[in-house]
């Protein structure tokens, strides 16, 4: 059975139901047939992936929907030794993240995405050289940021350009703001080397972490996470459509009349998912198997009709999130060099079943705020930036989450000792990172 968030993905623009004026933009984007390098930011779970798809579906046609899942080996550089990169292809596009190869990410931009900017579509090779076709493709960015933004519309922007339509390659990077400097600054190069046969469309969270080179080669494009009135809407209409429908053993006279996921339910979702919209269906997915809804339960049509959630029911919780608050109430309660080798096992746990190491920072730097005094608050924030950043730059994350774990149980110790400097922040390189944890936590 497959999952609502996949089941009822968007694939056109009509069907998107949030960040409709920016559905239109791009959907005109579209139409002109072309458009530079794009980079799409926004918070997790506010559609950015589904755009770039109904975006690429609009220019190149359901062929883009025929995808090929492989493994490919590269060479890191001069070297003898290999990696291997998980690519997910079409006949007009390819997605990797190259951050999946960890500091070998600079290979994967310099060969990987090389090889596949060097040629044509195989249809356009076989019709007409690429000087002919090329040279009636727009060359001004500025334009396609024009019509993007609803500014307009002057005459010079209805040029033909529907004979450059599809005359290029795709290529998605996810994560790329997990991609190191080195990788970042090839990338660079590559957009401007390969720009007549290859547009990059860039996928991440936040732009603090992309080169300003980078983003100046760009077309932003601002991704805002839907309200949770967005969301509980949203919510109530898948659940009509897998839950509501049809007759079936489930459906009595009782539900009659009865919304298959009560307004309550969907508001509390709303409310825990944060604006997550994937996030929000899930845990819709949750709930249905709390519930019953079984794969055997499926209808013909696709759904689990007669089902009813309704609003007293407990969400689930993901595992990774229990055990991150069972970390900050059990740091919080106590300070001591037993309790970090004790919290050490549990963050390992979390980092060998694949909890990014941003994501355990973040919620967990969340719930330490939640169990802290008011006074102390500024410096769990200011060290959990620290931390985070440098869990960026290295390359065992470990490190520097317990590193923050020992700041904050130093921190939350001499607040208890009455010993809480009323400013420390200021000037952090004078604080005695490396002697005050051990000394308050023996």
């Amino acid at each position: 059975m497959a999952l609502l968030i996949d089941k009822y993905r968007p694939t056109n623009a009509d069907q998107l139901d949030f960040n409709v004026p920016l559905a239109k933009r791009l959907q005109k984007m579209a139409s002109e047939g072309d458009f530079p390098h794009l980079l799409f930011y926004g918070p997790p779970g506010c559609g950015k992936k589904t755009r770039v798809m109904v975006l690429l579906r609009s220019v190149f046609g359901p062929s883009i929907d025929k995808l090929v899942v492989e493994t490919r080996q590269l060479k890191k550089g001069t070297s003898s030794s290999t990696f291997e990169i998980t690519l997910i292809s079409s006949p007009h596009h390819i997605e990797v993240s190259p951050s999946d190869a960890g500091s070998a990410d600079r290979f994967v931009v310099m060969e990987l995405i090389k090889e596949v900017a060097q040629s044509l579509p195989l249809d356009v090779t076989e019709s007409t050289g690429s000087q002919g076709l090329f040279s009636s493709m727009p060359a001004e960015k500025d334009k396609n940021a024009m019509e993007i933004d609803g500014s307009d519309k002057s005459s010079s922007s209805t040029t033909t350009t529907t004979d450059s339509k599809g005359l290029f390659k795709i290529v998605i990077l996810s994560g790329a703001d997990l991609l190191s400097k080195q990788a970042q600054h090839a990338l660079r190069r590559t957009m401007e080397k390969y720009m007549a046969t290859c547009r990059l469309i860039l996928i991440c969270e936040s732009t603090s972490k992309i080169i300003p080179p980078l983003i100046s080669r760009c077309l932003l494009i601002r991704c805002s996470a839907p309200t949770d009135e967005e969301i509980v809407s949203i919510l109530q209409k898948v659940g009509e459509s897998e839950f509501g429908g049809g007759s079936s053993s489930f459906s009595s006279s009782s539900t009659k009349g009865v919304p298959a996921v009560s307004p309550e339910l969907a508001k509390n979702i709303a409310r825990q998912s944060e604006g997550n919209l994937r996030r929000a269906l899930l845990m819709l997915d949750a709930c249905r198997a709390v519930k019953g809804g079984s794969p055997s339960a499926s209808s013909s049509r696709g759904g689990s009709s007669g089902i009813v959630l309704e609003g007293s029911m407990m969400i689930p919780v993901p595992d990774w999130e229990v055990a991150v608050e069972d970390i900050a109430k059990s740091i919080a309660a106590e300070q001591s060099a037993k309790q970090v080798l004790e919290v050490r096992k549990k963050l390992y746990e979390l980092l060998v079943n694949c909890i990014p190491a941003d994501v355990i920072m973040q919620r967990l730097s969340s719930k330490l705020w939640e169990l802290s005094d008011g006074s102390i608050k500024d410096q769990i924030a200011y060290w959990a930036g620290f931390f985070e950043h440098r869990c960026q730059l290295g390359t065992k994350p470990i490190i520097h989450i317990e590193a923050f774990i020992t700041k904050y149980m130093a921190i939350q110790k001499a607040f208890l000792l009455g010993a809480f400097p009323r400013r420390t922040i200021d000037h952090p390189a004078s604080d005695s990172f490396t002697s005050s944890p051990s000394s308050l936590l023996s």
